[in-house]
């Protein structure tokens, strides 16, 4: 995989970041809130992660 390749997939993962946000936000969530809350930190972490790899990404 090159690095292009992994920059449009890390792009088009943290696009979907906001969705975890509005289902976190959800009250009916229930057991399910602390696996999107968890995939939510996994998410950043993976970001923090890219732009460190990748600062001129940033």
């Amino acid at each position: 995989m090159d690095k292009e390749t992994i920059q449009e997939q890390v792009k088009l993962i943290e696009s979907k970041r906001g969705f975890l946000i509005e289902l976190l936000e959800k009250p009916d969530l229930g057991i399910l809130r602390v696996d999107v809350k968890q995939a939510l930190e996994e998410l950043d972490e993976l970001i923090e992660e890219f732009e460190l790899t990748f600062p001129e990404n940033s």
